[in-house]
């Protein structure tokens, strides 16, 4: 499961509104030894492919949110990308670069008027989509 504050639920969706047309994407951290899935921080990246099929995270924001995270006692556990004009299912892209099978995937989807936020786990090819829950924490 993915557990996320709403704030950072709000943040995540108004980063992918924000980068239209293109895909936006940032890193989720989680506290370290606890469950990966709940999110403690966000962090916005940029988007170093500059498109609209794909993503890839600024290699210095990277960094920066790894460095953050760990002197909050957080580790990086997920990515959170947008998709601008499909659905919010990982793409055969995706797919073959999800690379970390402890991570969390998470996509936003722009193609209908209200976004979709759905949360996904990529092991060596297989997506298996895990709820989502948004609270006040």
């Amino acid at each position: 499961m993915l557990s996320l504050a709403r704030a950072d639920y709000l943040a995540i969706v108004a980063h992918a509104l924000d980068g239209v047309p293109e895909e936006v994407c940032g890193l989720l951290a989680a506290p370290v030894g606890g469950d990966s899935g709940d999110i403690a921080a966000v962090y916005k990246c940029r988007n170093i492919r500059a498109s609209a099929k794909a993503y890839e995270p600024h290699p210095l924001d990277v960094g920066t949110a790894d460095d953050d995270a760990g002197s909050r006692g957080l580790t990086l556990s997920g990515v959170y990308h947008s998709h601008t004009h499909t659905d919010a299912w990982p793409s055969p892209t995706d797919v073959a670069e999800a690379g970390w099978p402890d991570w969390h995937y998470v996509i936003v989807s722009l193609r209908h008027p209200e976004p979709v936020l759905r949360s996904f786990r990529i092991v060596r090819g297989e997506i298996t989509e895990e709820p989502v829950e948004v609270g006040d924490h």
